[in-house]
């Protein structure tokens, strides 16, 4: 296991910044995940950290000792591709044990270890097939134990998943994190999909316009986003413009509202966005008197099967509530209703 630092790392492209500022500390073990849209930098930042491209700035840590300039193959860092980069004239067994043959072991060495992986990786007994052969799924098994052959002491994904179908994807995404638990290794996955950060890391790095948003538990990033852009990201949320009106305290079309925090960069009487999930979001009949509410009208309702939104709009601002099956609203399209905002989930945050 090994201990990953960045202190201020950037990369620039002639004038154009793909990344920047980035000081991250990632614990011996830990399984992190760089999350955001495409183009903000996170593939760059992952092919910086395996040493194939060099930061413009700043330095990289390894158990304290600095290896911004050493040479990728010097770090010991197994990589697995978004395209996997099998080789196609190798059959499994061969492609496990690559980097073992250019590293001059002997052949029984080198298919024993394969095995051994194909287990880890749980593809016993497909040693022999070509690659032609696999599924998807198998692919992407195959590949995360070539780089798993070395031992490496750092795990690098780059959307290893994005290519499988929705099922599969979800069923790797758990595969890959128990295997990660097992083994123990300190591992950095680049990805897109937030549910796939949600349900595999023990850390968030949240990167958006080409820099670090916000670094934490998934849980809490999803509860305390640090700013909209977060916010919005990560899940599904309702940002209702509003204006700060006092401590703890902001105005939605002349209402006053309860906030339990305000973001950084809002001060009273500016702009602000307040954030609240859906889930977190309750209906009243329009008669009910309870502090926190919003009037307005139902417009439009979806059932999900595993959960039902309602869709309402207040004063111009359509405010989304999900429930569970059981606990559906009794309204329907065009009903007058109360919008409840608890304190608890309301945050004040920059626009």
């Amino acid at each position: 296991m090994a201990e990953l630092c960045l202190r201020d790392v950037g990369r620039r492209f002639g004038t154009v910044t793909a990344i920047t500022d980035v000081t991250l500390d990632i614990p011996s073990g830990h399984l992190v995940c760089l999350l955001g849209p495409s183009g903000c930098g996170k593939t760059t930042l992952l092919r910086l950290i395996a040493g194939l491209d060099p930061p413009s700035e700043g330095r990289i840590l390894l158990d304290g000792m600095d290896i911004t300039r050493v040479p990728a193959h010097q770090r010991n860092f197994g990589m697995v591709f978004q395209s996997l980069a099998l080789f196609p004239h190798l059959n499994v067994a061969d492609n496990i044990s690559y980097g073992l043959r250019v590293r001059g072991l002997a052949s029984d060495v080198r298919r024993k270890r394969a095995e051994t992986l194909l287990e880890l990786v749980r593809l016993p007994g497909i040693a022999d097939r070509h690659v032609a052969q696999l599924s998807g799924g198998q692919r992407q098994r195959v590949a995360i134990a070539r780089a798993l052959a070395l031992e490496p002491k750092i795990f690098l994904l780059d959307e290893p998943m994005s290519a499988l179908d929705a099922k599969l994807r979800e069923a790797m995404q758990l595969e890959l994190s128990q295997l990660q638990r097992r083994l123990g290794i300190t591992t950095v996955v680049v990805t897109h999909d937030q549910r796939e950060a949600m349900t595999m890391a023990d850390t968030i790095v949240v990167i958006g316009a080409n820099r670090v948003q916000q670094v934490g538990a998934p849980l809490d990033i999803y509860r305390r986003p640090r700013n909209s852009f977060v916010a919005d990201f990560i899940g599904s949320i309702n940002l209702l413009p509003a204006v700060l009106s006092g401590p703890g305290e902001a105005s939605v079309g002349g209402i006053r509202l309860a906030v339990v925090e305000v973001g950084d960069g809002v001060g009273e009487g500016d702009r602000a966005l307040i954030s609240v999930r859906p889930e977190d979001v309750h209906l009243l009949s329009i008669e009910a008197q309870r502090d926190n509410t919003l009037p307005g009208t139902v417009s439009y309702v979806r059932d999900l099967g595993s959960q039902v939104e309602t869709h309402v709009d207040c004063a111009g601002e359509t405010i989304v509530s999900a429930s569970a099956p059981r606990d559906r609203p009794v309204v329907a399209v065009g009903d007058a209703v109360r919008v409840e905002l608890p304190v608890a989930a309301c945050r004040a945050l920059a626009p």
